[in-house]
């Protein structure tokens, strides 16, 4: 597994007490309005992720608004808080892991079919090594799925977060996906009317 390969200043943060600690109390709610979360729902994921897929919620909460229609075989969430992950009717299985503490997925290569990772990505202070971990329990052909919007927790997103623009963003997730190996990275923006933006940065796991 490589190092994160950007200045250390990158991934300074405000607030850089264990994490643990600030997503203690469950905080049920949501970080997109509802047009914008309908756009994830039907038309990024719709569209991307598979039927009946193997599906790995990264920094999951209490709604992973994947479409329905989708009938996923597995969902399982990873994140901070078990309260809100237990009140996520999607998940089929939960379990607490802080991704900045640890990358390191306790899963089996090519596990999954699908992974998502919901506005949550400016957190991450090892990027590129969990992208790689993800590659890795991906099986091939997989697809992860990352979307991210204008809404942050200022004291725990990345300093070269709050210093860049959406443009800037959607570059350096696209960046992560490169560095970590995945192959088809493609970005996209969307701008409901009247709603937050919506950014989706897609990449798949070579099926050789």
């Amino acid at each position: 597994m490589s190092e994160t390969p950007y200045p250390d200043v990158y991934f300074s943060r405000q607030d850089d007490s264990d994490d643990t600690l600030f997503y203690e109390s469950a905080r049920k709610v949501v970080h997109l309005d509802d047009r914008a979360i309908a756009t994830l729902r039907d038309s990024v994921f719709a569209e991307t992720l598979p039927s009946q897929a193997a599906i790995l919620d990264l920094m999951s909460s209490w709604r992973s608004h994947l479409p329905s229609h989708l009938n996923p075989s597995r969902v399982v969430g990873l994140g901070l808080n078990a309260e809100e992950m237990a009140d996520n009717p999607q998940l089929t299985e939960a379990r607490v892991q802080d991704l900045n503490a640890s990358p390191v997925l306790d899963f089996a290569d090519s596990t999954f079919d699908a992974a998502v990772c919901t506005v949550s990505v400016q957190y991450l202070i090892r990027p590129v090594e969990l992208f790689e971990e993800v590659r890795r329990v991906l099986k091939p052909g997989g697809v992860f799925v990352v979307s991210f919007s204008n809404r942050c927790f200022p004291s725990k997103a990345i300093w070269v977060w709050l210093y860049t623009d959406d443009d800037k963003h959607q570059a350096l997730v696209s960046d992560y996906f490169r560095r970590a190996g995945f192959v088809k990275i493609a970005a996209k923006a969307f701008q409901p009317q009247g709603s937050d933006p919506l950014f989706v940065v897609t990449g798949s796991k070579s099926r050789r």
